[in-house]
């Protein structure tokens, strides 16, 4: 007999449009589906069939949701648990597979768009520009899940990469102070918030006024932070604002990828 098998499905910031095949497959054919309702628009839910059991678990511990899942599973029925974004950042689903492991359960994690990747397609830039940015940190601030001394915000800052933030609303006072300890006050940060809903807002301001226009935006929750010199590059929309930007703006190198001088190892015959 076959082991139950549970998926825990990523299904990107907000728009129904950016599920991957495998995700909307899998809900349409779900008997169970599991969500956070604060986090998952009910546009993506409505895709389950009418005869499927939605359960929200925004009032549900870990142990709760693992009976859920265990049970349902056992049962012999499709269990889907859904997570925004990619449910390999920040997900907390660490827990839930090891849970579901302890159960006997075979599950499946299957991955999404996260926020960071929009915003990037928002904002019409490549966060790994050539000559200007080779690399892309995640992280977020301290709160009430503690980040590593070794990776406190400060130090990650010194690398001047292309940083987005996540889970860090509540002390972006804090997060502007040690990142401009190390960027420029004019470096560009987006403001990116609920991406991908109906209400998404972004909003590009200098890094010194960043706490500002934050507070001024009432912004707690639900808001990622893209700091990176990626965005002096002119493809960024002049709707998002911060004009002054192209004082600072620097050129931009070209890619080898696509030089006329460059050796390819597959070539068109």
């Amino acid at each position: 007999m076959a082991v139950p098998k549970i998926y825990i499905v990523g299904v990107g910031p907000g728009d129904p449009d950016l599920l991957t095949v495998k995700a909307d497959r899998l809900i349409r054919n779900a008997d169970i589906v599991l969500y956070t309702d604060s986090l998952i628009p009910p546009e993506i839910v409505a895709i389950a069939r009418p005869t499927a059991s939605l359960i929200t678990t925004a009032d549900k511990n870990l142990e709760e949701m693992l009976a859920l899942m265990t049970a349902s599973a056992r049962l012999g029925l499709n269990v889907v648990r859904l997570h925004d974004g990619d449910p390999c950042l920040y997900g907390a689903i660490q827990e839930q597979m090891s849970g579901l492991l302890a159960a006997g359960l075979d599950f499946e994690v299957v991955p999404g768009v996260s926020a960071y990747q929009l915003a990037a397609a928002r904002l019409r830039v490549e966060l790994t520009m050539p000559e200007q940015v080779q690399t892309i940190i995640l992280s977020r601030m301290s709160g009430r899940t503690v980040v590593p001394d070794d990776e406190e915000l400060s130090s990650l800052a010194a690398h001047r990469s292309s940083l987005c933030l996540y889970l860090s609303a509540k002390h972006i006072a804090q997060v502007e102070s040690k990142l401009l300890l190390h960027y420029p006050p004019e470096t560009p940060v987006a403001i990116c918030y609920r991406l991908g809903w109906k209400d998404e807002q972004i909003v590009l301001v200098p890094l010194g006024e960043l706490s500002i226009k934050n507070q001024e935006l009432g912004l707690i929750r639900s808001t990622l932070y893209v700091i990176s010199p990626a965005l002096m590059a002119d493809t960024v929309p002049e709707e998002f604002g911060y004009a002054e930007r192209s004082e600072f703006m620097r050129e931009v190198g070209r890619s080898r990828l696509y030089s006329p001088e460059h050796d390819r190892l597959f070539k068109a015959i």
